[in-house]
């Protein structure tokens, strides 16, 4: 299976976050793929970052299932790769029982969802899954070209690329916190982690990393945001994200998490310098 090159790190951020001069500035930092976080609601998102752009890739980090039928998402694949030099990743996933309606039978969902996309002729290596859990996984590396887990550890990258094998690709995302003051560090996190603790499938694979339900209270504990969310200076970072590569990470989606209006920019910039 041919692996698209994706580069050891990417950047990811939420959708209506991300702007083209912002794609511009991380490509000539030397990051390799843009993830486009969440499912976005503006079509032509993923078409503005290519064409602002010469060489980084474009990936979706992820397509909602339920929002987006397979049909649709393999029209943009076909569109966007056509137009940009293969340089778009189809990130597909289940979503969250809590948040989607009508949410039933995730994994048959997913394997309906991949037969279409073989409809509509998108490649095994065009394609990768959202994915955290063993069972999924293993699909990843059967029906795609990897696995893009959300919101892990390097403890989880080993496991993973254990159960993926050698080939397929792995990128999971990273959040991070450029910020020396633990407890400051902590806060900027806990605003943003806080919206997963009640959402079944991470609780579920944080339980399997070790942590319990008095790791989910009050936004969550020191233990389980410090596991989740690197932060500390670029070294301190970059250690992290090491420890993903080494781990059996193809390429790292590096999430910067700033106070409300917060530039990544300056971070990302550290980051590479450390890294790239």
């Amino acid at each position: 299976m041919t692996k698209i090159e994706l580069g050891r790190l990417g950047i990811w951020l939420p959708w209506p976050q991300l702007s083209p001069e912002l794609a511009r500035d991380v490509e000539e930092l030397g990051y390799g793929t843009v993830w486009i976080g969440g499912s976005p609601d503006d079509p032509d998102i993923a078409g503005r970052l290519l064409a602002a752009t010469g060489r980084i890739v474009v990936a979706t980090g992820i397509v909602n299932m339920w929002s987006t039928p397979a049909e649709e998402a393999a029209a943009a694949y076909h569109r966007l790769n056509d137009a940009h030099g293969g340089r778009f990743l189809l990130g597909a996933g289940i979503g969250h029982r809590e948040r989607n309606q009508g949410y039933r039978s995730p994994y048959e969902t997913i394997v309906d969802y991949l037969d279409r996309l073989d409809a509509g002729n998108v490649p095994v290596e065009g394609r990768v899954l959202a994915a955290l859990g063993p069972k999924v996984l293993r699909l990843a590396a059967e029906r795609a070209a990897g696995a893009h887990p959300y919101l892990t550890t390097p403890e989880h990258t080993r496991s993973a690329r254990e159960i993926l094998g050698a080939g397929p690709l792995l990128a999971p995302e990273q959040k991070v916190v450029l910020e020396p003051d633990p407890v400051r560090a902590r806060a900027i996190a806990r605003e943003t982690l806080g919206r997963y603790l009640t959402l079944r499938n991470y609780v579920a694979s944080f339980e399997r990393l070790g942590f319990t339900a008095d790791d989910f209270a009050g936004g969550g504990s020191d233990a389980l945001v410090d596991a989740l969310v690197a932060h500390g200076d670029a070294a301190a970072v970059a250690a992290r994200l090491e420890a993903h590569l080494e781990a059996g990470a193809d390429n790292v989606a590096v999430q910067v998490l700033t106070e409300p209006g917060g530039d990544p920019r300056p971070a990302l910039r550290s980051i590479a310098e450390a890294l790239l």
